[in-house]
């Protein structure tokens, strides 16, 4: 017997009647257990012993306890969970306007009250109104053309709205999103609310050390909390210490094209080209001028509101502008379009419907921008208005040239690489000239919207698209798949760091037939016929110097009967390239042509033409 083992026994027995220690069994366990496995494995011994004797007595598995602990632990790691409630909204009753004092709501979708239109011009101008609502312009210099602004009685009139049930939705929608950063242990509440025709934009303003990034990542979870898929988040906001959360109105307010026209946006605007787009996401009109851009891309699926955009960029000229200081070059391969504006004294010719004639258009451009240019070194000026300015007196002005194309799509089937030149030269060339450029496709793939063109049309507008590559090709970032559609759009000029959202004026078709018919009724219209032989007959404008062997090129063909660039190789001793230069400059003036493959090119001249010449 080991008597070290009796002395513990005999102390914890003592130990046990004095109530300070664990009496004989435990002297007798302890001393053994301390024997084999030592102080750390005797505790282990005895934590597995008492587990096993609770899951015994208590008839739970191991698995139940391990569920049970799973479910507990995020409860004694997150404290202020159990203070979260339950997001629920507002009913009518539980309405107070008191409660929610602290946030700031601007709402500009209220319809102004008209101003009277101005014209911003050199000289000094007086307004006068007739019965009918007709705005007639008195100039003390009396202009070449007697042009009369269509009045705005023939334009549909915006209705006034009861905003009332509007601001109990917003506010919810702010409380909403406020318990959803919090259960989510984001700390942010919304500081102002900017109400939009379509689109509400709540502010976050979130605590120091919130990362944006936690912020974002909710944009599921945001859009489930209220209910609305189509949330949008900027982060942050240009110029602000807040996030923008984007959420869709669920009645939507039309903006009306009178109503920014009437807007003091569009009356203080100093420039004659201005581009009256529609209200941004605040609701405050935004009016933008095209010499500034200098030229813009427009892209958007069949239905976003793109043809409807151009209209309002062609009447927002027409009402600001005269004849005199401004013409349109109008192409549309569609053919219904723009046809309806044939007949108004903006255009410079009749609007052209044929994709391959809309290449000698644009080859005419290209050659009046040269001219210009030419006109400006004459007299040592630098652009239009510097020209303008001097010439003022003599009544020699020469009016600022907007080139609009509605479909880039067809003419690039047509003749993608004399539309790309032609695109591209106006572009990189035209803005000091007083050309510039407005090109529209509903297809924004890489092979319609070239590099080329990217590159040298800075300013751009999308709207909705239906695949994010699409919106990179247009924008060179993702967003334009998000948007609703029916004017919804992302304006993105080269002035900007990040594009504005903006939902797009309406105006519609019996609103566009009123103001031609107005306006066809002054019979105004001037159409330039030298512009008109050069597209209808399909003679090109010689954009570069002629080469010189192309009278002898083209005598040579005419004798042969068939042309090919290795016959002009032969007789003319020349290399590959100049060969295939003349042979297309052959082709563009209607002397040769197409190619045939294998096939020499037909000769489309007869001697006597060369004569007549």
């Amino acid at each position: 017997i080991d008597l070290n083992l009796i002395e513990r026994m005999k102390s914890g027995l003592e130990l046990s009647r004095a109530n300070r220690g664990g009496g004989v069994l435990g002297s007798f366990f302890g001393f053994f257990l301390y024997r084999l496995f030592g102080s750390i494995g005797t505790y282990i011994v005895l934590a597995f012993s008492i587990m096993i004797s609770l899951l015994v007595v208590t008839n739970l598995t191991i698995k139940e306890v391990l569920s049970k602990a799973k479910d507990i632990t995020p409860n004694i790691v997150n404290r202020e969970s159990k203070h979260v409630k339950p997001i629920s909204r507002n009913t009518d009753a539980e309405y107070n306007d008191n409660e929610n004092t602290k946030i700031k709501i601007t709402d500009y979708t209220a319809p102004a009250k008209p101003t009277p239109i101005k014209l911003e011009e050199k000289q000094v101008i007086k307004e006068t109104k007739n019965i009918d609502g007709e705005i007639k312009y008195k100039h003390e210099k009396v202009q070449k053309t007697p042009y009369r602004v269509p009045p705005l009685s023939i334009l549909a009139s915006p209705k006034v709205k009861n905003d009332r049930s509007d601001r109990k939705d917003i506010i919810n929608n702010a409380r909403v999103i406020e318990e959803t950063m919090k259960n989510f242990g984001i700390e942010a509440s919304v500081s102002h609310i900017n109400v939009g025709p379509s689109i509400t934009c709540y502010e976050l303003s979130p605590a120091p050390g919130i990362k944006l990034s936690r912020i974002v990542s909710l944009q599921d979870n945001i859009s489930l909390s209220l209910a609305s898929p189509d949330i949008r988040i900027e982060a942050p906001i240009p110029g602000k210490a807040a996030v923008g959360i984007e959420v869709p109105n669920k009645i939507k307010d039309m903006v009306l094209f009178k109503e920014l026209i009437t807007s003091k946006e569009y009356i203080n605007i100093k420039s004659d080209i201005p581009l009256a787009l529609g209200k941004d996401i605040s609701g405050k009109v935004l009016v933008s001028s095209i010499d500034k851009m200098p030229h813009l891309l427009i892209a958007g699926a069949t239905g976003s509101g793109k043809s409807v955009c151009i209209n309002t960029i062609i009447m927002s000229l027409i009402y600001k502008s005269s004849p005199d200081d401004v013409k349109l070059l109008l192409i549309d391969p569609k053919v219904v379009e723009l046809s309806v504006y044939n007949g108004i004294p903006h255009l410079l010719i009749p609007v052209v419907t044929d994709a391959k004639r809309s290449a000698f258009a644009l080859n005419w451009a290209v050659g009046e921008m040269e001219k210009r240019y030419k006109l400006f070194a004459k007299n040592s000026v630098r652009d239009i208005q510097s020209y303008n300015e001097k010439v003022d007196k003599e009544d020699e002005n020469i009016p600022k040239i907007v080139i609009i194309i509605d479909e880039l799509a067809d003419l690039m089937m047509v003749a993608a690489q004399e539309i790309e030149d032609y695109i591209t030269r106006l572009a990189q060339m035209a803005r000091a000239a007083g050309m510039y450029l407005i090109v529209a496709t509903q297809r924004p793939s890489v092979d319609v919207i070239t590099g080329t063109i990217k590159a040298n049309i800075p300013s751009r507008i999308s709207f909705a698209v239906s695949s994010q590559v699409d919106s990179r090709t247009i924008l060179d970032m993702s967003g334009a798949e998000k948007l609703l559609g029916q004017g919804d759009m992302l304006f993105y000029p080269s002035s900007y760091s990040k594009p504005v959202r903006l939902q797009g004026a309406f105006i519609s078709n019996h609103e566009v037939e009123n103001v031609v018919s107005f306006l066809q009724k002054q019979n105004l219209s001037q159409y330039d016929e030298d512009i008109i032989e050069i597209v209808q007959n399909n003679k090109q404008i010689n954009v570069a110097e002629a080469d010189e062997l192309l009278p002898e090129a083209i005598r040579l063909v005419v004798d042969e009967g068939v042309a090919s660039i290795s016959l002009l190789q032969r007789r003319l001793r020349i290399g590959y390239a100049r060969a295939a230069r003349i042979i297309d400059e052959m082709e563009l003036r209607g002397i040769v042509g197409g190619f045939e493959g294998s096939k020499p090119r037909k000769v489309l001249i007869t001697e006597d033409d060369i004569n007549e010449d």
